[in-house]
């Protein structure tokens, strides 16, 4: 049975308990009980940054994905469930990136919890494995200008959960997309000019911003990072970094490097990173750093290994 499915038929299954005991009692309050805000849950890191720069102090946002973990096979706990069912907003990616996702969406019908799918008709990049399986890339946040789009539709559910803070989130919105505007233009510049376009990654992350700055993307492994390449794929990735003269095979913070410096050894690479940032290290967040930091941290390495001017 395939894993997501199981998962998902799990958690439907406590969910549908959970949902009952909080239907039939009234317990779920909507509004946090200490300061009567806004309470909203969101199912891994980029939709808290974007939510939370929105929301700003009129909501309590809350992310399940735990740091150090990546959203890809993670399990929601009964806790993670509870807050769900707790929160007026439930801000979902879509594309199958939450496994559970779907289900619990369906259950959560007649609640008073409304979900949020800021990456819905996003999603539309397929990626096909070396088997022929077509599967849906659900990485839309790396792309500045689809980030954009996410963020406003979270803008719209906020307004119209919280209609007496309206033009607050607005304001707020106005101030994000100017930055993530500053932050295309600044990929937009920073790649114009490489003499290397192509990026081999630890796995399939970077469709969408590869498409969006011109740059074409190989992964060692499949959409999600802890799928297993055949032999026959590491061959071919190691063909076409020796190929292709790549100098960087790149690697993320939240899984092993193992692939990455095989591949990098082979064929006489360094190893550098490129976050996909489904989640900040418990360094990375006593560092300070966020989407945007993160996001120009990758323009800066992708410039070292494309050889930008």
């Amino acid at each position: 049975m395939n894993k997501k499915y199981l998962i998902g038929l799990v958690i439907g299954v406590v969910a549908v308990g959970l949902i009952a005991l909080g239907v039939n009692s009234g317990y779920f309050d909507k509004t946090s009980s200490t300061n009567n805000k806004l309470t909203v849950t969101t199912s891994f890191y980029p939709l808290y940054f974007f939510t939370s720069q929105i929301a700003g102090d009129k909501a309590d946002v809350t992310n399940i994905t735990p740091s150090g973990s990546e959203p890809h096979d993670y399990e929601p706990t009964t806790a993670d469930m509870i807050s769900i069912e707790k929160s007026k907003l439930l801000v979902l990616n879509g594309g199958h990136l939450e496994a559970w996702g779907d289900k619990f969406k369906d259950q959560l019908k007649g609640t008073g919890t409304t979900v949020v799918t800021a990456g819905e008709n996003l999603t539309t990049g397929i990626y096909t494995d070396e088997e022929g399986e077509n599967a849906i890339d659900s990485h839309v946040w790396l792309d500045p200008r689809l980030a954009k789009v996410e963020a406003t539709k979270i803008e719209g559910a906020l307004e119209k959960a919280d209609p007496e803070n309206k033009s607050y989130y607005q304001n707020n919105l106005n101030t994000l997309i100017a930055k993530l505007d500053q932050l295309d233009q600044e990929y937009k510049t920073g790649l114009d000019s490489c003499q290397l376009k192509e990026i081999i990654t630890s796995h399939a992350a970077f469709g969408y911003l590869a498409k969006r700055y011109g740059l074409t993307q190989v992964a060692i492994a499949g959409l999600s990072p802890d799928a297993e390449p055949s032999p026959s794929q590491l061959a071919d990735t190691a063909k076409f970094a020796k190929e292709n003269n790549v100098k960087y095979i790149f690697f993320e913070s939240l899984v092993s490097p193992k692939l990455s410096q095989t591949i990098a050894s082979e064929v006489g690479a360094q190893t550098m990173v490129l976050n996909p940032i489904e989640g900040l290290t418990p360094d990375e967040q006593k560092a300070g750093n966020d989407y945007l930091s993160i996001m120009k941290d990758n323009l800066a390495n992708l410039r070292a290994a494309l050889q930008c001017k």
